[in-house]
């Protein structure tokens, strides 16, 4: 079976990463595992930050490293908070913090379009200087409430209103999140481009 560290110690990314590459003989593991420590986000695009975790991830293990740096864009705020998604109310703010900034920065506008989406991008590097990562992309729409609804998920999911389910993204079973979310398409793109090499 093939190893692959993920830049990431969240046990629940590692799990569904598992899950879904799991018939392609490959075995996702945390770079906690490894004592891997955390690299500076210093990146100014979702893509630099997932090529500095995934590189910095490599060169510590010597395995091939998959990555992936996300957030929420809203149009009205021109696509804030964007990479500052994790720290939207500064260093060390909570979901809850970073959740009552977005929504008073839109309510501050006037009539204020409420559209928004999560971005995820998705790196794979065979070795710390691989030229040419593998890189997936997954875009997830929807719309800014002023009143977090649901217990599921994490970050920004209790605003973050999905109109098709008529819910927020924290009141969705989390196997229709996943189906829906920018990780599950960006996962998918993955699994599409790895199936095929």
């Amino acid at each position: 079976m093939k190893k692959i560290v993920l830049a990431s110690n969240n046990p629940g990314k590692v799990r569904e990463i598992n899950q879904l590459l799991h018939d392609l003989d490959i075995e996702v593991v945390a770079q906690s595992d490894f004592g891997v420590p955390e690299v500076e986000e210093t990146g100014l695009t979702f893509v630099e930050n997932a090529i500095l975790k995934a590189r910095n991830a490599a060169h510590h293990t010597g395995l091939p490293a998959l990555a992936d740096d996300s957030g929420i864009e809203v149009d009205a705020l021109n696509g804030a908070p964007g990479i500052y998604s994790a720290r939207y109310a500064g260093a060390g703010a909570s979901d809850a913090d970073n959740l009552d900034k977005l929504v008073k920065s839109i309510n501050a506008l006037d009539n204020a379009p409420r559209q928004a989406r999560f971005q995820c991008l998705m790196v794979l590097m065979k070795h710390e200087n691989d030229p040419t990562p593998l890189i997936c992309q997954g875009t997830w729409e929807g719309e800014i409430v002023d009143t977090p609804q649901g217990d599921n998920g994490f970050g920004y999911d209790p605003i973050f209103y999905v109109p098709s389910e008529n819910c927020t993204s924290a009141q969705l079973p989390p196997e229709k999140k996943n189906a829906l979310s920018h990780r599950g398409k960006a996962l998918q793109c993955l699994l599409d481009k790895l199936s095929k090499s």
